[in-house]
Protein backbone atom coordinates (compact mmCIF):
# COMPACT_ATOMS: atom_id res chain seq x y z
CA UNK A 1 0.00 0.00 0.00
CA UNK A 2 1.06 3.54 -0.71
CA UNK A 3 0.05 5.83 2.16
CA UNK A 4 0.41 9.50 2.95
CA UNK A 5 0.31 10.99 6.45
CA UNK A 6 -2.00 13.88 7.27
CA UNK A 7 -2.86 15.98 10.29
CA UNK A 8 -6.47 16.67 11.31
CA UNK A 9 -5.78 18.31 14.66
CA UNK A 10 -8.52 20.96 14.56
CA UNK A 11 -12.24 21.06 13.86
CA UNK A 12 -11.66 23.46 10.95
CA UNK A 13 -9.22 21.02 9.30
CA UNK A 14 -11.67 18.14 9.75
CA UNK A 15 -14.48 20.20 8.21
CA UNK A 16 -12.31 21.17 5.23
CA UNK A 17 -11.12 17.57 4.82
CA UNK A 18 -14.69 16.21 4.76
CA UNK A 19 -15.80 18.89 2.31
CA UNK A 20 -12.82 18.13 0.07
CA UNK A 21 -13.07 14.35 0.12
CA UNK A 22 -16.86 14.01 -0.07
CA UNK A 23 -16.95 14.95 -3.75
CA UNK A 24 -13.93 12.83 -4.76
CA UNK A 25 -14.57 9.81 -6.99
CA UNK A 26 -12.35 7.45 -5.04
CA UNK A 27 -12.35 5.48 -1.80
CA UNK A 28 -10.40 6.75 1.19
CA UNK A 29 -9.29 4.74 4.19
CA UNK A 30 -7.90 6.50 7.26
CA UNK A 31 -5.68 4.50 9.59
CA UNK A 32 -4.72 5.41 13.14
CA UNK A 33 -3.03 2.63 15.06
CA UNK A 34 -5.07 -0.51 14.55
CA UNK A 35 -8.22 1.33 13.49
CA UNK A 36 -9.25 1.82 9.85
CA UNK A 37 -12.25 4.00 8.99
CA UNK A 38 -13.95 5.41 5.91
CA UNK A 39 -12.22 8.70 5.13
CA UNK A 40 -15.49 10.30 4.04
CA UNK A 41 -17.28 9.56 7.31
CA UNK A 42 -17.25 12.34 9.88
CA UNK A 43 -18.22 9.85 12.60
CA UNK A 44 -15.37 7.58 11.53
CA UNK A 45 -12.87 10.43 11.64
CA UNK A 46 -13.96 11.50 15.13
CA UNK A 47 -13.45 7.93 16.35
CA UNK A 48 -9.71 8.22 15.65
CA UNK A 49 -6.96 9.69 17.84
CA UNK A 50 -6.68 13.06 16.09
CA UNK A 51 -3.76 14.24 18.21
CA UNK A 52 -1.46 12.00 16.13
CA UNK A 53 -0.81 11.87 12.38
CA UNK A 54 -3.25 9.74 10.37
CA UNK A 55 -2.40 7.61 7.36
CA UNK A 56 -4.55 7.98 4.24
CA UNK A 57 -4.85 5.35 1.55
CA UNK A 58 -6.68 6.42 -1.60
CA UNK A 59 -7.93 3.91 -4.13
CA UNK A 60 -9.13 5.40 -7.42
CA UNK A 61 -11.61 3.86 -9.79
CA UNK A 62 -8.87 1.92 -11.52
CA UNK A 63 -7.41 0.57 -8.28
CA UNK A 64 -4.36 2.84 -8.49
CA UNK A 65 -3.11 3.38 -4.92
CA UNK A 66 -0.48 5.94 -6.02
CA UNK A 67 -3.12 8.53 -6.89
CA UNK A 68 -3.25 11.52 -4.54
CA UNK A 69 -5.31 14.54 -5.60
CA UNK A 70 -3.91 18.06 -5.24
CA UNK A 71 -6.79 18.96 -2.91
CA UNK A 72 -5.23 16.84 -0.14
CA UNK A 73 -1.87 18.63 -0.19
CA UNK A 74 -3.07 21.11 2.45
CA UNK A 75 -3.39 18.26 4.98
CA UNK A 76 -0.17 16.33 4.26
CA UNK A 77 2.58 16.53 6.87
Amino acid sequence: MNNVRISLNSFDKIRKFINTTYSMDCDLNLTSGKYVVNGKSIMGIFSLDLSKPIEVNIVGDNGNTKYYPKELEAFII
